[in-house]
């Protein structure tokens, strides 16, 4: 353990600081030696190089022969292609446009009446980016009020539309999917129509497409032949996590009313900052050293994400999307059996001193913490609680605080420190992440860019829906009671748990289904059915 003046000056000789931005990335309080890092350096030198070649637009998802370019969407000019450089611009220009016509009333509902309110249906980085984006920076009274439909959830879908409520006939509504294929955006959508059409609103006149705009997209098609009010388009070379600067999360903040230009112009300030290929130069690569050194290049260890700012408490969220689906690989690039990743998790600040922070002092050390530290406390002067005291002064005390009692007792931080939360900031902190996500993956030699995962979960998530269909057609053409090992023997006998449970959701949903017997042992229940 350093005494205060040992520290003080590893402090220094590990802060990183942006002029442009007023941006500070510390990882003095990450436990690791100058052996340590000279060590890492040449898997450094290499992992600069990959993602400089990623940014040439080199192919980074072999299984679908895509690039990874999120990183042009903030700087045409260096776009790999002169088509692609004016699919950006022109893009980002309908997008303002598009944006200011419905603000001045130019674009209205069908009855002439400006439109108040914006419902995004959408899941994943469709969904994440845009809800951390409004929660940040939408300003109290928006110009056009944001709800979000974000999952295939019944209840969820109901709760949001009440909200609206009379507002629907005044409810633009963005349809998020690069394919249209995915079945939680497709249903949400089909939610919304039934809404607006049982209002005797025609949904298409209040609809707008974000997807490929080519024949690859069953949703472009679709908004196509119904005639909807506009589509905009997704690029092939943007995943869903980091999308948020194309027009997935700059459409729907611009209708709020954010400046995206200014999310557009701190991200290209953090690109420059984070192409650099000297390590204590670079903020992106500091958050890579302190991963890598905390979970041993292994992920042995979770991300806990404190911002200590309310309009920050969903970045957790977003990065949970970012950092998980990213690094969570099961093979390296080389084939090798790695079964990479690293847990995050968060909340704020400083709502985690009366929440889990016992556990991250006391407890099993299986972490480090990433504090996100604004100095900035509010817009205009602050009310004294106590002479020379503020709130925002006990906000500040409490992070200090917590981050010394975290060291005292062998935990690990990075502090991220900003000046205040404003588009500028906010696009440089996701331009800074995706920066040190792209490194890190380099470092654990992983495709940062490939999630087999996610789509082995959609097709089982297919495979049950495809066999509740077998397994009502087997019920409904039965004449006699049957028990679910019956079922099974007509349908699949190797899957009679999911059955069971197929079975017990559609009685519960009043789908025709009823099952009688002990609830204990599911293999004697008696399956009638009813029209």
């Amino acid at each position: 353990m350093m005494d205060n003046l040992q520290l003080w000056q590893r402090y220094q000789d590990w802060l990183y600081y942006h002029e442009g931005l007023g941006l500070y990335v510390d990882i003095s309080r990450m436990g690791f030696d100058d052996d340590f890092y000279n060590n890492l350096q040449p898997k450094f030198v290499d992992a600069f190089e990959a993602v400089a070649k990623l940014e040439q637009g080199a192919i980074a998802n072999p299984d679908e022969k895509r690039m990874v370019g999120h990183y042009w969407l903030r700087n045409a000019d260096i776009a790999p292609n002169q088509e692609i450089k004016k699919e950006i611009n022109d893009s980002l220009t309908k997008i303002k446009a598009f944006a200011t016509d419905i603000h001045s009333g130019k674009i209205t509902t069908p009855n002439g009446e400006k439109f108040t309110d914006l419902l995004s249906i959408g899941i994943g980085g469709s969904a994440l980016g845009p809800q951390f984006v409004s929660s940040a920076l939408t300003t109290t009274h928006p110009p056009l009020k944001i709800h979000f439909i974000d999952n295939t959830d019944p209840a969820g879908i109901d709760r949001t539309l009440a909200e609206i409520g009379d507002k629907l006939k005044t409810t633009l509504v963005l349809v998020i999917s690069k394919s249209g294929g995915t079945p939680e955006t497709r249903n949400g959508m089909l939610e919304a129509k039934k809404a607006y059409e049982d209002k005797g609103l025609n949904f298409s006149d209040y609809a707008v497409a974000i997807t490929m705009m080519d024949s690859s997209s069953k949703l472009y098609k679709v908004a196509q032949e119904d005639k909807w009010l506009e589509c905009f388009a997704m690029f092939d070379w943007v995943g869903g996590r980091t999308s948020e600067l194309s027009a997935v999360g700059l459409l729907p903040a611009a209708l709020e009313g954010i400046d995206i230009q200014g999310m557009l112009d701190g991200a290209r300030e953090m690109d420059i900052a984070t192409r650099i290929p000297d390590v204590k130069k670079n903020p992106a690569a500091l958050l890579a050293l302190g991963w890598y050194y905390a979970g041993n290049g292994k992920g042995e260890k979770d991300m806990v994400i404190l911002p200590y700012k309310d309009s920050l408490l969903l970045f957790s969220r977003y990065l949970q999307q970012l950092v998980m689906e990213s690094l969570g690989k099961e093979e390296d690039l080389d084939g090798n059996k790695v079964y990479q990743g690293i847990a995050v998790y968060g909340n704020k600040g400083s709502t985690d001193q009366h929440a889990y922070v016992q556990q991250l002092r006391e407890g099993v050390a299986n972490f480090f913490v990433t504090f996100i530290e604004v100095l900035k406390d509010r817009a205009g002067n602050s009310l004294e609680l106590e002479p020379n005291t503020t709130s925002g002064d006990y906000l500040s005390g409490l992070l200090q605080g917590t981050r010394k009692a975290l060291y005292d007792n062998g935990r690990d931080s990075i502090t991220v420190t900003v000046n205040e939360v404003s588009p500028k900031i906010v696009g440089a902190l996701i331009a800074l992440y995706e920066r040190a996500v792209s490194i890190y993956a380099y470092l654990i030699n992983v495709n940062a860019y490939h999630q087999p995962g996610v789509e082995a979960g959609k097709k089982a998530a297919a495979s049950i829906l495809d066999l509740q269909q077998k397994v009502l057609e087997v019920v409904k053409s039965s004449n006699n009671s049957l028990t679910i090992t019956d079922i099974a023997s007509k349908v699949d006998g190797q899957e009679i748990e999911a059955i069971y449970k197929i079975l017990r959701h559609l009685e519960a949903n009043n789908r025709g289904i009823t099952l009688k017997g002990d609830r204990t042992m599911p293999s004697k229940l008696i399956v009638n059915y009813h029209q």
